[in-house]
């Protein structure tokens, strides 16, 4: 007979071998059966949302009289199991006891022909599971000692039954990832979330020939171009195709950030370091360790941070709001910006020495109207993804439509494109695009020039120009004043932290509607 020793070696092998419970129970099985008389050998997890038992595992077989898979105890029976478990016991049940602690015997064994060593699982001190051997209903019957051997097998159980665990919400989490990413492609109308560069080998050739150059190498990228010309996705593109394309890739609007919280976000805080700090706090560049980090706005960045962010860049290190200890990151800058840093680094409102860290190798992305070859491809794009995200059949654009798109400016860039077909697919119906209306004039054949000349002054508004006279029109409503029940950040329903950086990108000074009330 081999002794105790080698046994619990091996049987820690067969609780480690395998990843689900059912594997680990069927090995742990075979090498008991030389040692215990046993005919089963049952795991049943406990499940305290619904105070249940769920059978996990049965070796060598399932007989018939074993019941549900699933038993539901109640609460307080439920809880006297887990407590009872606690304990770590093994206990012989024989065929004519009812209950155990309590529980009885039924919902925990099923209609069992014999007795049974019954023992509780423990994991990181909760309790998780129960193990049953059940013994066999002729020949040699189980005993004190052999209870006392189960004693010794609980722990290897129980880290199966928590190794299984894990793997179970792994499955769990992979599904329900899979299914956010299956609603988002039908969201963006998209078959895969691989962004397609149109215009790669047309408008946008010298810019893929920069970002095939620099994207094997970890030197920071300055991405310099007009409102909506695709710098994220370039951005994205450098990322995918450098050797950090496995790390994370995570985006930051500098101008969004209120300035009093520039350092807690892309820094992090510690607990207790100002007021509202109620733990540890990770910052973007934490999170962002081993990937590439998007600064998205770093125009908008306050002198202050910008120092911080150059020490960053200098030797990859920083400190938490309120910490003692540096910080060590491995994270590659892509920065990115519709503003003249050079002309701002002239003024003051730039550091010069962080620009030249940035601008190492400044890829400039063109204006749509500097690139018109790529108008039908992009059109036909987004017209396809149009009809995938507005459950639409697919309408591409006519030559007229051609002609329309092509005569336009796009201020917007194609970020305006883009919503521009849209809504020339939502007021098409299926039945075409209605690119005239969604460009906002009523073009028809033979008056081109004409209509050309008037879709400057009717074109539809981009985003940029109807936020800001949005909010133009809250201060004008509000005498200037921006914080406070009557103020224009509460009119608008946003914290007046971000109403201010809003208005200083898009340049709105409230003084001058204080001046207009006499105020």
């Amino acid at each position: 007979m081999v002794d105790q020793k080698t046994l619990l070696v091996e049987i820690w092998r067969a609780a480690c071998r395998h990843i689900e419970i059912a594997e680990s129970v069927a090995g742990i099985a075979e090498i008991l059966q030389g040692c215990i008389p046993f005919e089963l050998m049952i795991v049943r997890r406990l499940k305290p949302a619904e105070s249940a038992l769920e059978t996990v595992a049965v070796a060598p077989t399932v007989p018939r009289w074993l019941g549900h898979r699933v038993t539901p105890l109640g609460h307080i029976a439920f809880s006297r199991l887990m407590e009872w478990c606690l304990r770590r016991e093994v206990l012989l049940v024989t065929p004519g006891r009812r209950d155990l602690c309590g529980v009885d015997l039924e919902s925990l064994l099923g209609n069992v022909p014999s007795a049974v060593l019954v023992g509780g699982l423990v994991s990181d001190g909760k309790a998780t599971g129960v193990a049953m051997l059940v013994g066999r209903k002729n020949g040699p019957s189980l005993t004190k000692p052999h209870g006392q051997l189960l004693q010794d097998i609980l722990e290897p159980l129980a880290v199966s039954l928590e190794n299984d665990a894990r793997v179970r919400e792994l499955a769990v989490l992979r599904e329900a990832a899979e299914a956010e990413r299956q609603s988002l492609l039908a969201r963006l109308g998209r078959k895969s979330l691989g962004d397609t560069i149109v215009g790669a080998d047309a408008g946008l050739k010298h810019v893929m020939e920069r970002v095939e150059l620099v994207a094997r190498s970890d030197v920071p990228v300055l991405l310099l171009g007009e409102t909506g010309t695709g710098k994220e996705l370039i951005a994205r593109t450098i990322h995918v195709r450098s050797p950090r394309a496995k790390a994370p890739f995570l985006r930051v609007n500098c101008g969004a950030i209120p300035p009093e919280l520039v350092d807690s976000q892309l820094f992090g805080h510690e607990r207790g370091s100002f007021t509202g700090a109620v733990e540890t706090h990770q910052g973007w560049f934490e999170r962002a360790d081993g990937g590439t980090l998007f600064l998205d706005e770093i125009g908008e960045l306050p002198l202050d941070a910008q120092v911080r962010l150059l020490q960053v860049l200098q030797d990859g290190t920083f400190e938490r709001v309120g910490g003692r200890h540096p910080i060590t990151v491995d994270v590659r800058i892509i920065a990115a910006t519709h503003r003249d840093l050079q002309e701002m680094v002239r003024t003051g409102r730039f550091r010069e020495d962080l620009w030249y860290r940035l601008a190492v190798f400044p890829i400039f992305l063109p204006p749509l109207r500097d690139r018109l070859e790529d108008i039908p491809a992009l059109a036909r794009h987004f017209a396809e993804r149009a009809a995938v995200r507005f459950n639409l059949p697919l309408q591409l654009p006519t030559e007229e439509d051609i002609r329309l798109l092509m005569n336009y400016d796009w201020p917007g860039n194609i970020r305006e494109l883009a919503a521009v077909i849209d809504r020339a697919a939502i007021l098409g119906d299926g039945r075409g695009l209605q690119i005239a209306k969604a460009l906002g004039i009523g073009a028809s054949p033979g008056t081109m020039d004409h209509e050309k000349d008037k879709s400057r002054e009717e074109a539809f508004p981009t985003l940029e120009e109807v936020n800001r006279r949005h909010i133009e029109e809250a201060l004008r409503r509000c005498n200037g004043r921006i914080e406070g029940p009557k103020g224009a950040a509460a009119l608008l329903g946003i914290n007046p932290h971000t109403l201010r950086s809003r208005m200083r990108k898009l340049g709105i000074p409230w003084q001058i509607y204080r001046r207009k009330s006499g105020r």
